[in-house]
């Protein structure tokens, strides 16, 4: 169609040649009638992100060529069949974007690591991509997971139509958050076999972004993300600072939302302490519900000691299992791996588990040094001795940069290295806000990142926190 060739030609002058290529060239004319130019997109993503920062480009291009009267219509098509074209009209009515009609999505599947846009026959056919060791059965109750495990129980019974959605899952490492979200798209494999259900870390997620956009295949990606009703996306803290899938997540986030499909996250922090995410992607984090997995408590270790032992056909004297809970005490794989050790041991040793045996070999594997607890406190006073300032100095408004930077690197140590929230860090740091707080982090971490003589000093700091001196 003449009109809108004419109209490429004037937004090609405009754009860098790979944006054009992602963005434009992919876009298919439909009619032109009555001063009314109606295109072809090929999901609804495409037509929200030109709506969100094409628009005036698309404007003055059409103005330019059909004139004051220009209008443009958006019909998004996946498929062969288009539905009703979607009127947008100049300024662009933001609000008509929820009644975008969209056809179901070009079926695409996962196979391990394979290209996750390759065309397969069904949806049966996407791999879940789930570890069969992590069931709803391996993973043992506790005071410390209950919540998170409960909210789990009631979306396998019913996903994407609980009030949990989605459902967030956050705690320290090896705690069982991936076991726990994997255990329940197992579940709701196993109760609802029609389901597409799909797990993906967010470091694969990132990566098939990254080569969709250069391949420029973005809509494939979309659509077969688009296909999926259970999607688990874990360790979703590591987008920070990648703008681009968060972009993307957001309008998937969406679109899965709205066609009530269930979605299951998990991360190492609460959302309210996420740095380096988009708001709008926060606020889509706490629709549903956040769940803590906290360290298990010492009945919850016996528990898993009993579990795992008689899974493997282990026998374990109630002594052993006491120290074994004993000196694992941080998380469940410690736990797994002092078990393992332990079983090493007796093997290849020939040796009976004794209790004078099980407290050497754990003694060795886990027990930490002695060492003084660290506090918010002690964290405030080894700053203050290393830059030479005041409690009062640090605690004040003063904006010299060694004392800013004074004050950041407490926050900083007092927010990895202690149990204290963000705003118990930020009261007794000048009585600052969480947000203070979070910003402080981040500018160390940016620091950390790019300057080399700075994260010197970071772990020479590091090191007189932990001295016994």
């Amino acid at each position: 169609m003449v009109i809108w060739t004419k109209c490429l030609a004037l937004i090609r002058e405009q754009l860098p040649p790979k944006t054009f290529r992602t963005w434009f060239e992919p876009i298919r004319p439909l009619k032109y009638k009555n001063h009314v130019l109606t295109i072809q997109v090929g999901s609804n993503y495409v037509y929200e992100y030109l709506e969100e920062h094409f628009i005036g480009i698309l404007k003055s291009s059409l103005q330019s060529v059909i004139g004051p009267k220009a209008k443009l219509e958006y019909s998004v098509v996946v498929e062969s069949q288009p539905k009703k074209p979607v009127a947008v009209t100049f300024p662009s009515d933001q609000e008509r974007k929820a009644g975008v009609n969209v056809i179901d999505a070009v079926k695409g599947g996962v196979s391990g690591l394979h290209n996750p846009f390759e065309p397969v026959v069904s949806k049966i056919q996407i791999h879940s991509q789930l570890n069969p060791a992590y069931t709803l059965e391996s993973f043992v109750e506790g005071a410390c997971n209950q919540l998170a495990r409960s909210a789990g129980l009631a979306i396998a019974g019913n996903p994407g139509k609980t009030a949990f959605n989605p459902l967030l899952i956050y705690g320290g490492s090896g705690l069982g958050k991936t076991h726990l979200a994997q255990a329940i798209g197992h579940k709701v494999k196993e109760d609802f076999p029609e389901k597409v259900v799909l797990y993906v870390s967010t470091n694969l997620f990132q990566t098939q972004f990254t080569e969709a956009v250069r391949k420029n295949e973005i809509n494939d990606f979309l659509h077969f993300y688009q296909l999926i009703d259970v999607l688990i996306l874990d360790d979703i803290h590591e987008l920070a600072g990648k703008t681009g899938t968060q972009n993307t997540l957001f309008h998937i986030f969406n679109h899965l939302q709205q066609l009530g499909k269930q979605l299951i996250l998990t991360c190492d922090k609460a959302p309210a302490e996420l740095s380096g995410i988009e708001e709008r992607l926060l606020s889509r984090f706490r629709w549903g519900l956040s769940a803590e997995i906290k360290a298990p408590d010492y009945e919850t270790r016996r528990e898993i000691v009993k579990y795992k032992a008689q899974k493997d056909g282990l026998q374990f004297s109630k002594e052993v299992i006491d120290d074994i809970c004993k000196y694992a005490d941080s998380n469940v794989r410690e736990l797994e791996g002092a078990m393992i050790s332990l079983l090493a041991q007796a093997t290849f040793n020939k040796k009976d588990l004794t209790t004078d045996l099980v407290r050497e070999i754990l003694g060795k594997m886990v027990t930490r040094q002695p060492e003084e607890q660290l506090t918010v406190d002690r964290i405030q006073k080894v700053l203050c001795n290393y830059f030479h300032v005041t409690p009062e100095l640090l605690h004040s408004k003063n904006r010299k940069r060694e004392i800013v930077q004074a004050r950041q690197l407490a926050m900083y140590f007092c927010k990895n290295h202690t149990n204290a929230s963000l705003a118990s860090i930020g009261k007794q740091i000048g009585n600052r806000d969480h947000a203070t707080v979070i910003y402080a982090c981040k500018a160390v971490s940016d620091l950390l990142d790019t300057d080399k003589s700075f994260r010197m000093q970071v772990e020479e700091i590091h090191t007189l926190l932990y001295s016994r001196k």
